[in-house]
């Protein structure tokens, strides 16, 4: 068998697919001089709020303003809580600290990696004001339980779609169930552009008009400031390269779903490794192929890391999302939670690996890394 080195994605790959197109839309933006706002953006707002189901998207710097913009307009702030998930990227956390309030994490579940809907009423305060699920790794959350939870305590849902660009939740693109959606761009997504990027989705006219003005500095007109904003634009370059790549989002999810599929193929049964699965009532779009690999080895060093070792000699690189859990950086460290507090996400922290997944992946390269792994559990 040929060994080739097997990148965790590959944009050039993707890039090379519909050069182009994207070569084409990049060019029209340059020539028109007009590189920020104007109809490319206004343009692809209206695009993925019709692909996404809702009825305003505001088109914003990145998956993290995204995040920020939509806690600000729902008011959130100081003495609020905000319940989420320990086990993501920090701007999830990061953005509800941003605007003062306080996070509050819920454990997750094995099988899915998402919050633990079953243990998340029990997080719930009278200073409890919304919950941000995220659909992580491209794995819809139990959307139909997060709503009549939140509906019964007169909570907001926030969801972090960063990673799930055109998941479903019983049939319905996720960020058009909660209040608000929030969407990352950033070029490893499935949805990706060529730097930062991100949008948020709603149903409210309200609460889109308020993201539109708090991203622009505060102001609804030009050098008319009503609140405190910040500089958060989606730049018309990026914006035209998302108008051309969502055209094609559906058919790459698609194939990112076959290819999982084929490592369900590949890797089963492979002792000591346990391998990620699409829930019912979801439509798993598969961002990232994650599995456990259960840890055998001393505290020094787990069977994970050694796994991934020898996959990188193999010219296989992998990828660890998430090695430390929210709840024990060093940033938390003030919100007083001890290690042992959500066990599940600390054990999962200790036996995820991401194997190769991007669309342009073949199907040798995917032996490759089958071959690999049943070499080293064998």
């Amino acid at each position: 068998m040929t060994v080739n080195t097997i990148p965790p994605v590959d944009l050039v790959r993707q890039y090379k697919l519909i050069s182009d197109d994207i070569d084409r839309a990049v060019l029209e933006v340059v020539r028109s001089g007009r590189y920020i706002g104007g109809t490319v953006v206004s343009d692809f707002e209206q695009q993925l709020a019709q692909y996404v189901g809702s009825s305003y998207c505001v088109g914003c710097n990145s998956g993290t303003d995204a995040l920020y913009l939509a806690l600000r307009a729902l008011n959130i702030g100081a003495g609020d809580e905000v319940i989420t998930t320990p086990f993501t990227f920090i701007a999830t956390a990061e953005t509800i600290s941003l605007v003062g309030a306080k996070p509050v994490f819920v454990d997750i579940a094995r099988d899915t990696f998402n919050i633990d809907v079953e243990a998340l009423e029990a997080a719930i305060t009278p200073q409890t004001k919304a919950i941000i699920p995220v659909h992580l790794f491209g794995q819809p959350m139990n959307m139909t339980r997060i709503m009549e939870i939140a509906q019964k305590h007169n909570l907001y849902v926030i969801e972090d779609c960063a990673q799930a660009t055109g998941a479903k939740w019983d049939d319905k693109i996720v960020g058009s169930i909660g209040h608000i959606g929030c969407f990352s761009f950033f070029p490893t997504k499935n949805l990706g552009t060529c730097g930062d990027g991100g949008a948020v989705t709603t149903n409210d006219e309200a609460i889109a008009q308020t993201m539109r003005v708090i991203k622009e500095h505060g102001s609804a007109q030009r050098y008319y400031h009503d609140v405190v904003g910040i500089n958060s634009r989606l730049d018309s370059i990026q914006a035209a390269i998302l108008q051309v790549k969502l055209r094609y989002l559906d058919r790459w999810n698609e194939q990112r779903r076959e290819i999982a599929q084929h490592y369900h193929q590949l890797l089963t049964p492979i002792p000591g490794i346990q391998l990620p699965q699409e829930i019912r009532g979801g439509y798993h779009v598969w961002n990232q192929y994650t599995i456990l690999v259960e840890n055998k080895s001393n505290p020094d060093t787990t069977t994970r890391d050694n796994l991934r070792d020898k996959l990188q000699e193999k010219g296989i690189i992998s990828m660890i999302y998430y090695p430390i859990p929210l709840h024990l950086q060093k940033v938390y460290q003030s919100l007083g939670y001890q290690e042992g507090a959500f066990p599940v996400t600390e054990q999962v922290a200790q036996e995820v690996l991401s194997l190769p997944m991007f669309p342009d992946l073949s199907p040798e390269e995917q032996e490759q890394v089958a071959y690999a792994l049943k070499d080293y559990c064998s």
